[in-house]
């Protein structure tokens, strides 16, 4: 994606358009932000079972992780939109490294590095920010070849504005106005 394209134009727009869909489609953000979330649990189910079953030489904890991998799957069909392969492919991968930075950011802010925490709580907030808006079609993945350079960067929080800037921050505020307007 060009620096220049901004597929966010109109925040009122895209909340209008978001709630029309929703009287259209029936769905529930808000059960799907808890979809989501269980998601990410699956997703790091899977792994652990995969360094269990690597670790120990243990062939049981693979059978787990296939079982596990079959629910992720299935109820992942019931969060996509219409991916292609590619998107759910990217939105898999937007979910897990989501939750592994809340994990680490989580563990941080438990040793009292408080700043790293937040750093990292942002930045997992942003790829979660970048799952729903390639899951509602509000990023065009054709053509994106990589994630900007400077929108996982971190940012200075001694500043006095500390309002995100750029695609990543107008995104992470669109997401939360939608889950808070769609919410019953």
């Amino acid at each position: 994606m060009e620096n220049n394209q901004n597929p966010i134009k109109n925040t009122d727009e895209f909340i209008k358009k978001i709630l029309e869909s929703k009287k259209k489609e029936k769905f529930d953000l808000s059960a799907d932000e808890d979809l989501s979330l269980a998601l990410m649990n699956l997703i790091s189910m899977e792994e652990h079972f995969f360094f269990s079953g690597a670790k120990g030489k243990d062939k049981k904890y693979f059978e787990l992780l296939n079982e596990t991998r079959k629910m992720r799957v299935e109820l992942m069909k019931k969060i996509e939109r219409n991916p292609t392969y590619e998107d759910h492919c990217i939105m898999k991968h937007l979910l897990a490294a989501s939750m592994r930075l809340m994990e680490v950011g989580t563990k941080k802010l438990s040793e009292d590095k408080k700043e790293e925490a937040y750093d990292l709580f942002d930045k997992s907030y942003n790829l979660y920010s970048l799952f729903w808006g390639i899951n509602l079609k509000l990023v065009n993945t054709e053509g994106i070849k990589k994630i900007d350079d400077n929108a996982l960067d971190k940012h200075d929080l001694d500043k006095h504005d500390k309002k995100k800037k750029g695609f990543m921050g107008k995104l992470g505020e669109l997401v939360r106005k939608v889950i808070d307007c769609c919410i019953e």
